[in-house]
């Protein structure tokens, strides 16, 4: 079994965005997701970024099940990246980062970026004031899980 964890893009239309589509991935594929973001507009279309985890095979079954039901894809290989230079400390980052990836060391007060911990969700860089988070979206991945086994 080749497991593989890859963040993708979603976009829902208005008759999924209110369908089980995602919570299916886990029951009739068996695979596991995280979801980074997700917001529905006033317009009922739906956006969601999700991490998803499991063996390359379900994990490509799973995707073409999305795309029969109407969900638009889009690859995502991200990372978070800062900018040491730019990094003041002030520890705004860590009150909103999910995984704990941004913490701040109590003895130095400097804030630590576990990079191994981030989940790449964004947003620490919506919220620095200094613009040091800074997020690398890379396209490239996708062939890793939709092509062969």
């Amino acid at each position: 079994m080749s497991e593989t964890k890859e963040t993708i893009y979603l976009t829902f239309p208005p008759d999924v965005s209110n369908q089980p589509v995602v919570c299916n991935l886990a029951r009739v594929y068996g695979l596991t997701f995280n979801i980074l973001k997700a917001r529905i507009s006033p317009k009922q279309e739906g956006q969601m970024t999700l991490e998803i985890i499991g063996d390359r095979k379900k994990c490509r079954e799973g995707l073409r099940y999305l795309k029969e039901h109407g969900v638009a894809i889009t690859p995502v290989a991200q990372k978070i990246r800062r900018v040491e230079d730019s990094c003041v400390h002030c520890g705004l980052c860590t009150a909103l980062c999910p995984t704990k990836a941004l913490r701040v060391d109590l003895n130095s007060r400097e804030v630590l970026f576990l990079r191994e911990k981030c989940s790449a969700c964004g947003l620490c860089t919506s919220l620095c004031p200094v613009k040091a988070m800074v997020l690398e979206t890379e396209n490239g991945i996708w062939e890793a899980i939709t092509e062969g086994a």
